[in-house]
């Protein structure tokens, strides 16, 4: 039996690809790629959809290496699509032996994005793979020359589609005939291609050559504001945001918080000085329900220990906060 390997990425375009090839009988594994940039909580729910089974890969190391110097430079953001296509495409080829595969599957359209989905783009990933024979690209494939699995007859190159373009009304016809009615949004699964966390990310990697997993995860959560090279502070923005930020502290994190308004949860990271936490105690004045007042008692002390200070101190200014900001 012809068996496919179907980089399912949680969209709904690599889903709707390997729907249409598991539709000629084809067998089809969903392979998912995890980073500190994207995950497969998506892919996990679409592959139910469409009833196949999902291998996820953790390359997060390897990942990162590249992601800090793209041979091919980033998208929008610090997005390095055309690099990432191609890793992730040689990492299946080496899965192809382990799962007895004949072929690679992508979700990828032709021109749907400028950068990394146009033709020259498409054609780098095929080659820097070093499985260019092995790629199928199910949804676009009558707009690009037949492949080796279409010309030994292993896939029917009629049942394949023409789609090209921005306009995504094919694929949403596709998923209404094929029952798919709720999938994520284009994009939406990774932090890449967001330009506040791009912006928080090109941050910590000018300050840290190997920032470690905390610091990755930070970005992730509420507002950043760069006060020196040896200290950031982080703002949660809800209650969620805090609960996420406290599974990430130790010890040698300072917390602030307002004694007697609700509001913000800070952090500051790193080695502050004493200017660094009047800033802190500032920022947490001017994020919680006292931010009118002209003196907001701020708490503060290492996350986690019993023992705890008191500043008096009046909210930020609008100017104070725009000096540090991150977004």
């Amino acid at each position: 039996m012809t068996t496919a390997l179907a980089m399912i990425s949680g969209g709904l375009d690599s889903t709707l690809a390997a729907k249409i090839v598991k539709d000629q009988g084809i067998e089809v594994i969903g392979i998912c790629f995890k980073s500190n940039f994207f995950g497969e909580k998506n892919a996990l729910k679409m592959v139910k959809k469409i009833d196949i089974p999902l291998k996820v890969v953790d390359f997060s190391d390897e990942h990162f290496k590249m992601v800090k110097d793209p041979k091919h430079g980033y998208g929008k953001n610090m997005n390095p699509c055309i690099d990432c296509h191609a890793m992730m495409m040689r990492y299946c080829g080496q899965l192809l032996e382990k799962y007895h595969a004949d072929f690679i599957i992508t979700g990828e359209v032709l021109n749907q994005r400028p950068m990394s989905q146009n033709r020259s783009a498409l054609d780098i990933v095929k080659n820097e793979s070093g499985i260019g024979d092995k790629i199928l690209r199910p949804l676009c494939a009558k707009n690009l020359n037949p492949t080796q699995m279409e010309i030994d007859g292993l896939i029917d190159r009629e049942m394949l589609m023409d789609i090209k373009g921005r306009n995504r009304k094919v694929q949403m016809e596709l998923a209404e005939k094929f029952g798919i009615l709720d999938y994520p949004s284009p994009a939406g699964g990774c932090k890449l291609t967001e330009p506040n966390y791009s912006l928080r990310l090109r941050d910590i990697l000018e300050q840290k050559k190997n920032p470690s997993k905390k610091d990755l995860e930070l970005l992730k959560i509420g507002r950043h504001f760069r006060i020196s090279k040896d200290a950031k502070i982080v703002s949660t923005r809800t209650e969620k945001e805090g609960e996420l930020l406290e599974k990430l502290l130790t010890q040698q994190d300072l917390m602030f918080e307002a004694k007697d308004y609700n509001g913000t949860t800070v952090v500051i990271i790193g080695n502050p000085t004493e200017t660094d936490i009047d800033l802190a105690a500032k920022i947490t004045g001017r994020y919680c329900k006292g931010m009118d007042e002209k003196v907001v008692t701020i708490s503060y002390g290492g996350y986690g220990r019993s023992e705890g200070k008191y500043i008096d101190i009046k909210p930020a200014s609008d100017e104070e906060i725009n000096n540090y900001i991150l977004k």
